[in-house]
């Protein structure tokens, strides 16, 4: 049994894949502390992005859809739209199929603020997945999203705030 001090044993252990959560961790962790950073201005920081990111490139009819597809509380979700429509990065409009549901549409500014904040993004993500050659960051960042499809799509009410935040320590917990 290797001495759990002999750090090449605990490496060499860590690429067989037995830490797997470990792994997963450490780069959600890094991710978040690197995306929270480059995205401060932006109204709730990662969720904030998230939401605009689907507004823009997606087909997300209502507001009711917008927090099925996101697996954000409905309640939580109408706090981060009112702070994004007071930036003036989003609108709600009147859904012409249903007068008693609101469409989430992204402004002009909005979708100025999300080529900016993907670049940022982007940026941060290099910086995260900086030890890897780039044809592999490309490669990890296309198994993660592929995996994490697979799984909404087995389990669509997985929560992935619940996720992040069940990994980072609690300082650096977004507060609710």
């Amino acid at each position: 049994m290797p001495d759990a001090g002999d750090d090449c044993e605990l490496a060499a252990d860590r690429r067989r894949g037995s830490n797997f959560g470990w792994s997963l961790g450490m780069v959600l962790r890094r991710w978040h502390d690197h995306v929270e950073e480059a995205l401060k201005d932006l109204p709730h920081g990662s969720r904030g992005y998230h939401i605009l990111a689907v507004v823009v490139h997606e087909e997300v009819p209502t507001q009711g859809a917008l927090a099925t597809r996101l697996v954000i509380d409905r309640s939580v979700l109408t706090y981060v739209i009112d702070d994004l429509e007071n930036a003036g990065l989003i609108e709600r409009q009147l859904d012409p199929r249903d007068r008693r549901a609101r469409r989430i549409v992204a402004t002009e500014r909005g979708r100025q603020a999300l080529v900016d904040a993907e670049r940022r993004v982007a940026h941060a993500e290099d910086h995260v997945l900086g030890g890897l050659p780039e044809e592999e960051r490309d490669a990890f960042r296309n198994f993660a999203e592929r995996a994490a499809e697979a799984i909404h799509t087995a389990a669509p009410g997985t929560d992935p705030c619940a996720a992040v935040t069940s990994v980072l320590p609690p300082a650096a917990q977004p507060a609710s």
